[in-house]
């Protein structure tokens, strides 16, 4: 199991990012996906502590760093911060 294997709830903490209400992300070994309720994933590809995602939202990064007891992120497309979150693990 890796590291960041679960089901995690997601918070925007600044940025051009809306309220994230119900967003979670769910990852597996090297593959996730980042979901709103129970709607369908947008899948992305894990890469250290780098969530790349797949077509059609190639160029979108979330660049993690762990903070406590979760994770510390910065949403990034094409290399540019555009907003950073952070992710709590759902028990």
């Amino acid at each position: 199991m890796g590291e960041l294997d679960g089901v995690w709830d997601v918070k925007r903490v600044s940025g051009a990012l809306p309220p994230l209400v119900g967003v979670r992300k769910q990852i597996s070994g090297t593959s996730g996906s980042t979901k709103l309720g129970p709607l369908p994933g947008v899948p992305f590809d894990v890469v250290g502590l780098s969530l790349c995602y797949r077509a059609p939202f190639r160029g979108f990064v979330d660049e993690l760093e762990p903070a406590g007891e979760g994770y510390r992120g910065r949403a990034l497309f094409r290399g540019r911060g555009f907003a950073t979150f952070e992710l709590r693990r759902l028990r």
